[in-house]
């Protein structure tokens, strides 16, 4: 059995696979293809991608992959919790250039799935974050791009700790979204 339930931008949607427990702990299935196309999510699914994160406060985003490698992803915390982002930057979308957001943990289970067309990223909100991400197509340096976190055009309210933002030099050099040309 499989929760989905789509957020304010609609092709982005939580899922919430079903654990089923006893006194040894739990099962559960966190990804079956036939269980995910039958709720719109379509695959297929070619690479799994794993992070860790050792400080809370640490920041991966906003990152996307241009077509003919844009990646739909799916994503989950296998340690500790992470607020996670999506940015719609379809060109013609209703919605470009509007982001929506979830709480992730190893705890509440819940998966996100972001469609191509998205810039994605995460704040861990605690440390020593694992989060495993599944992505629908290969990753390749020449498609990738992205948009500074921090950007005030997006207004995204990011759970910041006080000691600020752990950033890769990369992320810290995005640019701002009014100078990103969306390949979408």
């Amino acid at each position: 059995m499989l929760a989905v339930r789509p957020l304010a931008i609609p092709d982005v949607k939580i899922v919430e696979p079903r654990r089923f427990g006893d006194n040894r702990g739990y099962f559960s299935e966190t990804f079956k293809a036939a269980a995910f196309e039958e709720a719109g999510i379509q695959g297929p699914f070619v690479q799994d991608n794993q992070s860790h994160s050792a400080a809370a406060g640490t920041l991966r985003g906003l990152h996307l992959q241009s077509p003919p490698f844009a990646q739909a992803k799916l994503v989950r915390v296998l340690r500790g919790a992470i607020f996670d982002v999506a940015v719609d930057v379809r060109t013609g979308s209703p919605t470009y250039g509007r982001h929506v957001s979830a709480v992730l943990s190893a705890d509440n289970f819940a998966q996100i799935y972001v469609p191509a067309g998205f810039l994605h990223g995460f704040l861990t909100l605690e440390a020593d974050c694992t989060v495993l991400y599944k992505v629908s197509a290969y990753y390749d340096r020449a498609s990738e791009g992205g948009v500074t976190w921090d950007d005030a055009d997006l207004a995204i309210d990011w759970p910041l700790p006080d000691s600020g933002v752990v950033l890769s030099d990369k992320d810290g050099a995005l640019p701002r979204f009014r100078d990103f040309r969306s390949p979408f």
